[in-house]
Formats: C-alpha cells, structure tokens, sequence
C-alpha cells in the first residue's frame, strides 16, 4: 500500500475525508496526538486499524465527532455532569466515556457497552469531521506500545505503507492523549490523566474519583491502560532526586547515552540531551518527540528526569513512567 502524504489544504482535506467516508484509514493531527483514523459506524474499517498498529482487540477506540447533533446516535444518554463538561471543555483534550447505542460497532468499543466521544480542538480534525460528517474512531496513529506521534513524520515512520494517507497539520500543541473521565457509573472516574487536569474536573463537578492503572480480568474502559504504551526500542531509566550527579556517575558505562530533561545543566559529552523546556506544557509538548528523536539516534539508554507535581504534571508522569516501564531509581 501506498501511503499518501497530504497537507491542510481544502482540497486534501475533502479528499482525506472521502477516503474516510469509503472505509479508508487515514491518520490526522489533533490538538493532542496524531490520531489514525476510520469511520466509527463500519465494522470492516474500524477492523482496519488493529491490523495496521498491530493494537490489540480489547483496547477500545476514542470516537471524534464536530458537533453536538451526531451524539444521540453514538450513546443513550449524556447525563447532566457530562453537560456541564461539554459546555466546559469541548472542543478540546477531553475524551467522555458514556453508555454507547447499539448500532456502534462493537470493534470500536472493545464489545464494552460504552464508547469514549471527544470532541477535539484542533483546526484541520474539525474541517475534516466537518467534511466527513461521521464519527471517526481514531486511537493514537503509531504502531502499537510506541510513543504517541505529535508530527506527520512520526506516523510515517512507524505506518507508511499500512494506511491509506496522513494528513499533516503540523505539530500538536497538547503533545499527550486527552484525559478520560467514565461518566457511566455513580460516581465520576477519571481513567487516564491529560490535558484536562483532575483539579478543572473536580471544580467542574465536584468528586472525582482516580483509577489509572488496570484491573486483571475486566476490558479497560479506556485506551492507554492495560498495555505497554508510549515506549521506545531505547530501555528507559527515571531518576529520582539529584539527577545530574546520577546521570555523571552512570553514563561512561555506555557509548551513546541520551538524556531528558527539564534543566540547563552540563551533562557527560558522550550524553545526546533532550530539554522540556521549563514549563508543564512545554514538557508535555515536547516529550514524545523527544523520546522518538533519542529513539531515532540508536541511544544505548535513556535516562530521565523525573516529573512531579499537580495538574498537568499527573499526565506526564503517567506516561514517562509507562514509557520506562516503571523502571526508576533514586539518584
């Protein structure tokens, strides 16, 4: 197959959203991560995109849509606390789980009997779910366990020749996967930390409670939970603490060590460093592609600076440490 490459102009985008109307994948920025895309109401095409991440079957989709009229036909009910965050947060980095109707196919849901809808807040996805006028299922467009792609490059790298076409809209200004709030039981649960902080759920509708991590014998109800996610071919190392001392200590034992961090401090000349930035939407702007780009350069490992802190920081945190595959030391 022959993966085209497509710009945001009028023209790609209609003809990016023809292919998504006849059952074609193809993968689209959003303000979050590159999602790689197919039409949520048919079966075959949403099958499409386990085969080309190589994603496995019990790992739900995020459906995206561009307006609040196609809710009614993707779930039964939007109760009053998924209101209040509609009228809140969309569009923007927020995925909703809510009773899903029937006619979704189950592919989509991972035979749950909800579906996550988000709205996103980003340009070129609006004109192109505006273009397609469906619901478009869309996880993030890399290959499956890899880190998320935040530019067109890092989906060709890992899908070229697996998809139909990627629409390049450019680099994602979030940089992380929305937040996922399950809004089907009693009380609210946040399943994966983004864009949208715990603290703007809680203000918005009061209790709010945290499971982030999977439980053995159920169907996650959200992406980005039961697997091995975000993680590069480079083994990754958080450190804990004093950082810059660990990493001095460490790095001659290695040809081509990398480095992530969020300091402007000297490291080993044999270190290939990678800086946040200084702030927590630098960092979380600028993480994946760090890791792709250390991932790229054939570094022997990655150590990582460690990230604390509330609000935004509970999202990067959560996906470094997916990422390291929770392998942290104390420097």
């Amino acid at each position: 197959m022959n993966t085209i490459l497509l710009t945001a102009t009028d023209d790609d985008i209609s003809y990016a959203a023809e292919l998504l109307k006849s059952g074609k994948l193809v993968a689209f920025p959003t303000e979050t991560v590159y999602g790689l895309g197919a039409n949520a109401m048919d079966k075959k095409a949403v099958e499409k995109i386990f085969t080309a991440k190589g994603r496995p079957i019990d790992n739900p989709f995020i459906v995206h849509i561009a307006s609040l009229d196609i809710l009614p036909n993707l779930v039964q009910t939007v109760p009053e606390t998924a209101r209040r965050l509609i009228d809140l947060f969309w569009p923007g980095p927020l995925t909703i789980v809510l009773k899903k109707n029937p006619q979704i196919p189950d592919a989509a849901t991972a035979g749950l009997d909800s579906v996550g809808i988000r709205m996103p807040k980003n340009d070129v996805a609006l004109r192109l779910l505006k273009g397609c006028g469906i619901p478009i299922a869309a996880p993030s467009a890399n290959a499956s366990g890899r880190p998320s792609p935040t530019l067109a490059s890092h989906v060709m790298d890992d899908l070229s020749g697996k998809i139909d076409a990627v629409l390049d809209g450019g680099a994602c200004d979030v940089g992380l996967e929305s937040t996922v709030i399950d809004l089907t039981g009693d009380v609210p649960v946040l399943l994966r930390p983004g864009g949208i902080t715990a603290e703007q759920l809680c203000e918005a509708i009061g209790d709010v409670r945290h499971r982030f991590e999977f439980i053995p014998g159920t169907v996650p109800r959200s992406p980005g939970v039961k697997y091995k996610h975000y993680a590069p071919n480079s083994p990754v190392i958080i450190v804990k603490g004093q950082f810059q001392r660990y990493v001095e200590q460490h790095a001659e034992r290695y040809k081509k060590p990398g480095v992530i961090t969020y300091e402007t401090v000297q490291f080993p000349k044999n270190c290939i460093v990678k800086n946040l930035g200084q702030s927590p939407s630098e960092h979380a702007a600028n993480l994946f592609s760090h890791i792709r780009y250390l991932d790229n350069e054939k570094v022997d490992i990655i150590f990582a600076q460690d990230i604390e802190g509330e609000g935004l920081g509970v999202a990067l945190r959560n996906r470094l440490y997916k990422a390291a595959d929770n392998h942290i030391v104390q420097g």
